[in-house]
């Protein structure tokens, strides 16, 4: 019953918040109740100029939800800014904080294709393949395009798997000569010669 309390309490606090102050709700990012936080980081999506204080913020809070909430709010306001810092998430070494980061850019489909290039240039494979599963869900007509790069020049083997898998369900039959092309240059990579062959399979009857 305490814990309840202190929720409902917390939550209470939070509702107070009317109408909304940056400054009060910057402060309140402070505080030491996860669920005013939350609501406080929920508030700040009306609050553009406080996009750089939570992209500060993600990286130091340590509960599930109130992260979450501020990397909604981030996704809200959107902007160059927001969109540069969200891709800086994808080099944290938190796996939720990089999930958190890639699904909040995943709901920016007109402003993340400036960061895309960059990310697929990015000197970690693992932030390569990051920005792969971001073209998952990007409606952009350069996304074929984007991956057929990876196919063609990216060295490692998991990033040109990771284009492989999205060509074989967005791609089409211009992307065939990039697949065979990739198996030969990864001939002794199982899965790529797997991969491919059922990609290009796929693509042949579409």
């Amino acid at each position: 019953m305490g814990f309840t309390k202190s929720t409902q309490a917390a939550a209470a606090r939070a509702a107070t918040i009317a109408p909304p102050d940056t400054g009060k709700l910057i402060a309140l990012l402070d505080d030491g109740s996860a669920v005013v936080r939350r609501h406080a980081a929920q508030a700040l999506a009306s609050h553009p100029q406080a996009a750089p204080l939570l992209l500060v913020r993600v990286h130091t809070e340590t509960d599930h939800s109130a992260r979450g909430a501020m990397l909604n709010s981030l996704a809200r306001i959107g902007g160059e800014d927001a969109v540069a810092g969200l891709a800086r998430c994808l080099h944290s070494e938190e796996p939720a904080l990089r999930n958190g980061a890639i699904e909040a850019l995943k709901t920016l489909p007109e402003e993340v294709p400036g960061i895309i290039a960059p990310l697929l240039a990015d000197a970690d494979a693992d932030v390569r393949i990051f920005a792969v599963n971001i073209l998952e869900s990007l409606r952009h007509p350069l996304v074929e395009d984007w991956l057929l790069d990876v196919v063609e020049s990216d060295a490692h083997v998991n990033v040109c798997a990771a284009a492989v898998d999205l060509l074989c369900e967005i791609g089409t039959a211009r992307a065939a000569p990039a697949l065979q092309r990739l198996k030969a240059r990864f001939s002794d990579e199982p899965y790529i010669h797997f991969a491919a062959s059922f990609a290009l399979k796929r693509l042949a009857g579409s």
